[in-house]
C-alpha cells in the first residue's frame, strides 16, 4: 500500500481510503482556491467555522493591527483589552444570568471546562453529585470528557476504556415524551445535563423543537441540575437566532461558544457561566480553585478577532443575511420534496439535510467519500456525514451560488443512484 506524501496526519481522516488532498492557497467571502487554481464553493463554512465569509475585511484589520501590538501574553493573573472587551460582549449578547467567562482554545475544551465547572459547584455541596446526562447521538468534541459525553460510537470506541460513564436520554422527536420522562427520572441525581441546543452536527444534522428544550431546562430547574448549552455549533446564527437558546427562551447554567465566535478566523472558545457557579470557585481556600488552563488562554489575537466579530453583528445586517439565507436554502431544499434518492429533508435556519438513500446508510457509508470526490469535481465543498449530506454556507452566500450547491446534489446522486 502507497502510504501518502506528505507527513502530516489529517483529522477524520482515514488515509489509506482518502486521496492526496487538495492544497487551499487563499480564500474570500464563500469560496477558497486551490493552488492549481480551481476554485470552490464553501458549502460547510470550513468545518462550521466561517460565518461572515473568509477573510473578513474587519477582522483581518483587527488581527493585523492587534498582532502590532501585542501577541501573547499569559492570562494567569493578567489580562489585556480584547479579552475584556470581548468577555463583556459576551455577557451582553446571552440569555440573562450569564455572568462570568472562561476562555479557551477549542470547542471540545469549552466542553470540558464546562462539565469541570458542574463538578466543581457540585463538589462543595451538602449531597455532591457526580453523573452527567447526555442525549443519544450526541457529538461534544474529541478531548476525554468531550467524548465521554457524546454518543458511544466509532468516533471513540478505541478510547473507551478512558470514557466515564454518562445517562443517555433517547433523542427528542415529536413531542420529546420519552425524552422528558427519562430526564425527569435521572435528573435528581444528576450534576448536569449537556445538550446541544436544537441541532445535533456530527450526530447526523438532527433537529428537535424549542418547546423540548425548554421542557428540559423546567426539569432541571426542578430538580437543581445544571444544564450546559453546548452551543459550538448552533451559537452565532446558524439556527436562524444568534443563540439557539433564544428560540426556547431559556438561559443555561453554563453555554459554550466556537466555532464562530472569531467569524472562523482564528481559534478561540468561551464558556459562559452563572454568578452561582463562578461563586462555587470562589474562596480564601486555594483548593476550590478552578483548576484549568491551557498555554494560549485567551491570545490577545484570536481576541481580537472576536471583538470585530461582535462588532459586525452590531453594525452590520447581519440578522437579515440569516433571514435571507434561511428562506433561500428552504425553497432549495423543498425542490427535493418529491425526488425519490433522497429522504429526511429537514432545516433549521441556515442548515439544510438530507438523507441519501444508499444501502448502506451510517456515517462510515461507502458513499461519503465518493460523494466528497464528486462535490470536489463540481467546485463545491461538501463533506457529507456518510450517505447526509448537509449544506451549512457562510451567511454572505447568494442565491446563485446556493443553486450551484444543490445542483452539485443532484449530479452526484445520478451516480449513485
Amino acid at each position: 500500500m502507497t502510504g501518502p506524501t506528505s507527513p502530516i496526519w489529517h483529522p477524520f481522516t482515514q488515509h489509506a481510503l482518502a486521496p492526496e488532498p487538495p492544497l487551499i492557497a487563499r480564500g474570500e467571502g464563500a469560496w477558497l482556491e486551490t493552488d492549481k487554481g480551481q476554485r470552490l464553493l464553501d458549502a460547510i463554512s470550513s468545518w462550521w467555522v466561517i460565518t461572515h465569509g473568509h477573510r473578513h475585511p474587519k477582522i483581518v484589520a483587527a488581527i493585523k493591527a492587534q498582532a502590532d501590538r501585542l501577541d501573547q501574553v499569559i492570562f494567569a493573573g493578567y489580562t489585556h483589552q480584547p479579552a475584556e472587551d470581548v468577555a463583556r460582549g459576551l455577557i451582553e449578547i446571552a440569555p440573562p444570568g450569564l455572568a462570568h467567562v472562561f476562555f479557551s482554545d477549542s470547542g471540545s475544551t469549552a466542553v470540558e471546562v464546562a462539565l469541570k465547572m458542574a463538578l466543581g459547584y457540585w463538589r462543595g455541596a451538602a449531597k455532591p453529585r457526580h453523573r452527567i446526562i447526555a442525549l443519544e447521538h450526541a457529538y461534544h468534541g474529541d478531548t476525554i470528557g468531550a467524548m465521554a459525553a457524546g454518543a458511544r460510537g466509532v468516533f471513540n470506541a478505541a478510547y473507551e476504556p478512558l470514557l466515564f460513564a454518562v445517562e443517555r436520554l433517547p433523542f427528542p422527536r415529536g413531542d420529546g415524551a420519552d425524552t422528558l420522562a427519562a430526564l425527569e427520572r435521572l435528573a435528581p441525581e444528576a450534576a448536569a445535563l449537556i445538550v446541544e441546543p436544537l441541532l445535533l452536527g456530527a450526530g447526523g444534522m438532527l433537529t428537535y423543537a424549542p418547546d423540548v428544550l425548554a421542557r428540559m431546562k423546567e426539569i432541571c430547574e426542578k430538580h437543581g441540575t445544571l444544564l450546559i448549552a453546548d452551543e459550538v455549533l448552533t451559537g452565532f446564527g446558524r439556527t436562524g437566532t444568534l443563540l439557539a437558546c433564544r428560540q426556547a427562551g431559556i438561559s443555561p447554567d453554563i453555554l459554550c461558544l466556537a466555532k464562530g465566535l472569531t467569524g472562523g478566523a482564528l481559534p478561540l472558545a468561551a464558556t459562559l457561566a452563572t454568578e452561582e457557579i463562578f461563586a462555587a470557585h470562589y474562596s480564601p481556600d486555594r483548593r476550590r480553585t478552578f483548576f484549568h488552563s491551557s498555554s494560549f488562554t485567551a491570545n490577545p489575537i484570536a481576541c481580537a478577532a472576536a471583538r470585530a466579530n461582535l462588532d459586525i453583528w452590531k453594525s452590520e445586517p447581519v440578522a437579515q443575511r440569516i433571514v435571507d439565507l434561511s428562506a433561500a436554502q428552504a425553497e432549495r431544499l423543498d425542490s427535493f420534496r418529491d425526488d425519490r434518492r433522497f429522504s429526511g429533508l429537514r432545516r433549521i435556519g441556515t442548515v439544510t439535510a438530507l438523507d441519501l438513500n444508499v444501502p448502506d446508510p451510517g456515517y462510515l457509508a461507502g458513499a461519503g467519500l465518493e460523494l466528497g470526490r464528486l462535490f470536489f469535481e463540481q467546485g463545491v465543498l461538501l463533506r457529507p456525514l456518510g450517505n447526509t449530506i448537509y449544506v451549512m454556507p457562510p451567511y454572505c452566500v447568494i442565491p446563485s451560488e446556493l443553486d450551484l450547491v444543490y445542483d452539485a446534489i443532484r449530479a452526484a446522486a445520478e451516480k449513485f443512484l
